[in-house]
């Protein structure tokens, strides 16, 4: 797997690796990674980051929608609490893909996530 989400339209502007996942969700044919994602100026919504952050944040979610098939690699459960007392799964340190097939990775484990359409990220 060569291709990095860097290349999807539907995430352009938000840079994972130092995005949190606070949390993640299943249901039919859907798989949701709530974020504190960080913004790069690529997005319409970045402004210069606040004095006391190093990134401009904003609260979304990273959805794969028509998925079909959800293996899990492997999960942690492991949690972590930032300086405001806010508490996090971590990041998402990949997220690579080829014909329908996405392999994100993290702190909170390793999923395989196949599906129909591209994964998007949808501002709260």
């Amino acid at each position: 797997m060569n291709n990095d989400y860097s290349q999807l339209r539907g995430l352009a502007g938000v840079y994972l690796e130092d995005s949190y996942v606070l949390s993640i969700s299943e249901a039919p044919r859907k798989f949701t990674f709530a974020l504190d994602a960080v913004l790069t100026p690529d997005s319409a919504r970045y402004a210069p980051p606040k004095p006391d952050e190093q990134y401009c944040y904003a609260r979304g979610k990273l959805v794969f929608e028509h998925v079909t098939d959800i293996t899990w690699i492997n999960r942690s459960t492991q949690q972590y609490t930032d300086a405001t007392g806010e508490v996090d799964l971590g990041n998402i340190d990949s997220l690579v893909f080829e014909q329908g097939l996405y392999i994100a990775e993290g702190d909170w484990g390793q999923v395989h996530i196949r599906s129909e359409s591209e994964p998007q990220f949808v501002f709260d």
